[in-house]
């Protein structure tokens, strides 16, 4: 703290760690906005092409530059000629620096710069160098007439997962997400079960792929770096800039307004940023550089293949209880790379078994960077252990949904913790009645509709819920420009990656201090302003959420003190202020109160034998008593510059450790399987769940039916191929990396079940989006057995998996 800091009076703000469970103020709002299907704010920005995305920002004097990857997946560089570039228009210079330039991206959330260095190759597409022009396409000519020269050992690299497999190792525990754990002793638990199933599971890579490629349009204002970039978590992309140029934090200022995706590829700086900045401070002119789709999916971050054991053993009648779950995995990532694929987060909570077993292990491979991709670990996870438990079931010829039922646990089983709330049974019960699941055939193969076998599927979600620290400012101050003559500025430097920041933000606000939606101006992206969690791991409208919450809560409760009520009888109201409600003072506020009493009978004798007017106290200047309300513009009026802020910061607490939080949900599906070509087809999907209070439900139904999407891709098309021989990334763009198009897609039902969580955040939400992926992709894997009775282990299932083995 400087001493200026130390002088001068802080920002009110109110502060809050989840060590206890706590009320929420939307329930007693009188608007309640919260909740409310409204249209994003931001809409009509975005679909006429208003709303500017980092590579849409325009400096004077820019230039252009496109990224040269290697074109081997394992060497050294040897030199790089440019004489090629000489005579193409417009070529400036090609910039290369072997110590600052990124080799990798960075992960979500850390602090250090990412892997540097360009000199020594790690994986085919790594960058090693830019070529920068007048326009981008002479730098992408330029680019592609670069010559470089390398030492070659692709023929050491690893490029062949299953060969590598016996030189799996630990892997850093610390580093990840999740960790080994083991309970009871689950190899004699298995032994000794009654019914045992033991599986073998293969998820493939996959590409992120977010709609927005990768770009950073950097440019310097003396010493201090600007960054238009694409990035999810500001703050933390602040400081792996400045670790990865050594620069001070008044240094950089990152600015994301809008962000066209990012699916966990944009959680951490990517080379583009690194190579903008150093280009841009050696050739004194603002650099744009945005990736190409195939550098995106080459050069960034992919989510891990992965290869898990599930073990379940159980009584005759499928209880795991007394017995055994085990979840073996074994993921990849370059070397030297810490993050691994926590494919067991849920498995730890989801079901019984006192007999438990989470083990990781990784290989080495030269592959681009894995990483998070949307529900990292619960996505493919909850793949092999919801298509186990299906296959228990049919096994024990129990239906799906009742094995569930059977082994639904009172507390975390793994961890012996209550849970904060846990819907899972009502989900399953409202999503089978909308689905008709008790119409279902649960023998397979049984159902033939022309020349489509017709099959249905079940699986259970579950994602964990996080709470990060988050700040926010808010602001109310005198507008005439608006209809109640005031609004609010609210600021963060949360982004906006498509899932409704903007939106649901500019609910809570509204919400909180009684006024219309567009007298809420939403401040996001910039670095400048508070700083809070980011957009990933669906904790980003808990946490930045509660950080404007406090906030805006904070400015109530001056409010309530400049026209004398108490924080509880406030109400605010289409910009009216009121009294609701009466105030249970405790004794110390009744010993204060006596006290005021006593100081307005001597104020009034006083003024009586003085003839002195002195000031009015808040009680006697504002009264409530027949429902007297004052307009909120006009109490702003009378503050300081004619506005009052204020400050929120979030933080988690005790609470984390308590309690288990988590959101689960459901997801049912039905499939046609051809009888000739076994394509498939998805008839239809209902999906379940439950996320503590709902913010919109347009939006919140929105994020559930994109993670039902990605449910489909995974179980059904998408899977990076890398090139054994080479490293080379075949499948580089949309033309061949398969994602579900609208064809793919049927009509998709969302139920948000209702729930509140008073142990998560003052807000009671939790994150959902990531939850409807997880256990999607099984339920469609589980329709396809019901419909021709072949289980598929080895994801996507694509038709040439099921050919030989369909029924006749």
């Amino acid at each position: 703290m400087s001493l200026l800091d130390s002088v001068l009076p802080s920002e009110p703000t109110k502060k809050m760690m989840m060590n206890e469970p706590v009320d929420s103020l939307f329930d007693k709002t009188a608007s309640k906005l919260v909740g409310k299907p409204i249209n994003r704010v931001d809409g009509s920005l975005k679909v006429s092409g208003q709303a500017p995305y980092s590579a849409e920002f325009y400096r004077e004097n820019q230039v252009y530059g496109v990224l040269v990857g290697a074109k081997i997946a394992k060497g050294q560089v040897e030199n790089i000629d440019s004489s090629a570039l000489e005579d193409i228009p417009g070529i400036i210079k090609v910039v290369t620096d072997p110590k600052h330039f990124l080799r990798n991206s960075q992960q979500g959330g850390e602090t250090e710069a990412p892997t540097q260095g360009a000199s020594e190759i790690y994986y085919h597409g790594q960058p090693i160098a830019v070529v920068v022009a007048e326009t981008f396409e002479a730098a992408t000519e330029g680019a592609n007439a670069l010559k470089v020269t390398y030492k070659n050992e692709t023929e050491q690299a690893a490029l062949n997962f299953t060969q590598e497999l016996p030189s799996a190792h630990d892997v850093n525990e610390q580093k990840g997400s999740d960790k080994n754990s083991v309970t009871g002793d689950p190899d004699k638990g298995l032994a000794d079960a009654e019914v045992t199933l033991d599986r073998f599971y293969h998820t493939p890579s996959q590409s992120n792929s977010p709609m927005e490629p990768h770009a950073t349009l950097a440019y310097w204002e003396d010493d201090k770096l600007i960054m238009y970039t694409s990035n999810q978590m500001i703050a933390s992309c602040k400081q792996q800039v400045m670790d990865a140029l050594d620069l001070k934090k008044d240094q950089v200022q990152l600015i994301s307004y809008f962000v066209g995706g990012g699916f966990g590829s944009k959680l951490g700086i990517a080379p583009e940023s690194i190579a903008a900045a150093i280009a841009a401070k050696e050739l004194g002119r603002p650099v744009l550089i945005s990736m190409t789709r195939p550098q995106v999916m080459e050069a960034t971050v992919r989510r891990s293949n992965t290869r898990q054991r599930i073990a379940i053993g159980c009584d005759k009648d499928g209880i795991i209880n007394i017995n055994t779950f085990i979840h073996d995995t074994v993921g990849s990532n370059l070397p030297g790379e810490a993050f691994f694929e926590p494919t067991a987060l849920s498995t730890k909570y989801l079901y019984r078994g006192e007999n438990r077993r989470v083990n990781y292990k990784q290989v080495d491979m030269n592959y681009v960077l894995s990483g998070s991709m949307r529900a990292p670990g619960e996505a493919v996870g909850m793949i092999a252990v919801e298509c186990a438990m299906d296959e228990l079931a049919t096994q024990l010829n129990i239906d799906p949904l009742e094995l569930r039922r059977r082994n639904e646990p009172e507390q975390d089983p793994s961890q012996d913790i209550p849970f904060s709330t846990r819907q899972l049974l009502a989900c399953m019960e409202q999503g089978a009645a909308q689905f008709g699941w008790e119409q279902r055939n649960p023998k397979p193969a049984s159902q033939l509709e022309g020349d489509w076998w017709i099959g249905t599927g079940m699986a259970a979600s579950a994602r964990g819920n996080q709470l990060k620290p988050s700040e926010a400012r808010a602001t109310l101050q005198v507008d005439d420009s608006k209809a109640l003559g005031v609004k609010a500025i609210i600021e963060t430097d949360m982004t906006d990656i498509g899932t409704g920041s903007y939106t649901v933000f500019s609910q809570v606000a509204a919400d909180l201090l009684g006024l219309p939606i567009d007298h809420i101006e939403m401040k996001l992206g910039d670095s400048e302003l508070p700083s809070a969690s980011g957009s990933g791991g669906s904790w980003g409208a808990a946490s930045a959420g509660s950080g404007i919450y406090l906030a805006c809560e904070q400015l109530r409760d001056m409010l309530a003190e400049k026209v004398g009520l108490y924080p509880d009888t406030i109400q605010l109201d289409k910009g009216q202020i009121k009294q609701a409600g009466e105030h249970n003072p405790s004794v110390t506020e009744a010993a204060v109160e006596t006290l005021k009493d006593k100081a307005l009978d001597l104020k009034d004798t006083v003024a009586e034998k003085t003839g002195l007017a002195l000031s009015e106290s808040a009680t006697e200047k504002y009264d409530f008593s027949n429902s007297q309300s004052y307009a909120l513009a006009d109490i702003i009026a009378e503050c300081d510059e004619q506005k009052m802020s204020a400050k929120g910061q979030i933080k988690p607490g005790k609470n984390a450790k308590s309690h288990r939080q988590a959101s689960f949900g459901v997801n049912f599906a039905e499939v046609a399987v051809h009888r000739v070509t076994g394509e498939i087809r998805l008839k239809r999907m209902v999906g379940a769940f439950a996320a503590g209070r709902i913010l919109n439900h347009k939006t919140a139904t929105s994020q559930c039916y994109g993670g039902m999407v990605f449910g489909i891709g995974s179980a059904l098309m998408e899977e990076v191929i890398h090139d054994k021989r080479d490293g080379r990334l075949c499948n580089h763009d949309l033309a061949e990396y398969h994602v579900p198009v609208n064809a793919d897609v049927p009509q998709l039902e969302v139920i948000l079940v209702e729930e509140d969580d008073p142990y998560t955040n003052p807000m009671h939400i939790k994150g959902i989006g990531e939850t409807a992926i997880s256990g999607a992709a099984a339920a469609i894997a589980n329709a396809i057995y019901n419909a021709v009775g072949v289980r598929v282990y080895d994801f996507p299932i694509t038709l040439d998996k099921l050919l030989h083995e369909l029924p006749e």
